[in-house]
């Protein structure tokens, strides 16, 4: 066997320790900002998809029922969770795309969104914000909780999908149910200062914004 043939067949062992070395900084940096990033998003589903669904069914009944939302769709889930004062924070619960990510201790599930809507919530600040990516609906933290805001996002056809006062929750956030798959802006005023960020709904958007500086 020549030389070129023993390097084919010389297992790669060098590259798996820089890879595990980059996932434990990645997951160190979601703990830190009680977000989730774009990197955490699940893996791919396993095989055997009916009996996968169904196990993934009973998982998402038992942790909705320690949530007290038992039987309550995935948009009324998230909106009760976004919106409440008393967060069980053991239980993580994130947005994605087109679907809500639960975990609780070691288990992992999801539900599905409807095909048509996309969760988009909104922490505006002053002085201090956190990084994030996907919207943790019981650990993110917002600097301005229940706060008057004026909002308005529209479209990039010009068409106003939200206009008004919105008040922040406990957490600090606001959130929106707008389409999927569209662009657009955001604009965020209080107490005379504002801030206007472009916005996206697509599969690699994000569905936390804070980065909305009030000046």
């Amino acid at each position: 066997m020549n030389q070129r043939q023993l390097s084919a067949h010389r297992p790669n062992r060098t590259r798996r320790a820089p890879l595990a070395w980059v996932a434990a900084g990645v997951a160190s940096l979601v703990l830190v900002a009680g977000c989730a990033s774009a990197a955490d998003a699940p893996g791919a589903a396993p095989q055997g998809a009916p009996a996968a669904a169904a196990a993934a069914g009973s998982e998402a009944d038992a942790i909705l029922a320690k949530l007290g939302l038992s039987g309550r769709s995935a948009t009324d889930v998230i909106t009760a969770l976004d919106q409440a004062s008393d967060r069980q924070k053991d239980i993580f619960a994130s947005v994605r795309y087109d679907k809500l990510v639960l975990k609780d201790g070691g288990t992992e599930t999801q539900v599905a969104l409807p095909a048509d809507k996309f969760y988009l919530s909104v922490a505006p600040y002053v002085n201090q914000t956190h990084e994030c990516f996907y919207h943790s609906l019981t650990t993110c933290t917002g600097e301005l909780a229940n706060q008057n805001v004026d909002v308005k996002i529209v479209d990039s056809t010009g068409k106003t999908l939200v206009e008004g006062t919105q008040k922040t929750y406990a957490n600090g956030f606001v959130g929106f149910w707008l389409p999927r798959d569209i662009e657009g802006t955001i604009t965020v005023t209080s107490e005379g200062r504002s801030a206007t960020s472009a916005i996206s709904t697509g599969k690699e958007s994000a569905t936390c914004l804070a980065t909305l500086q009030l000046t």
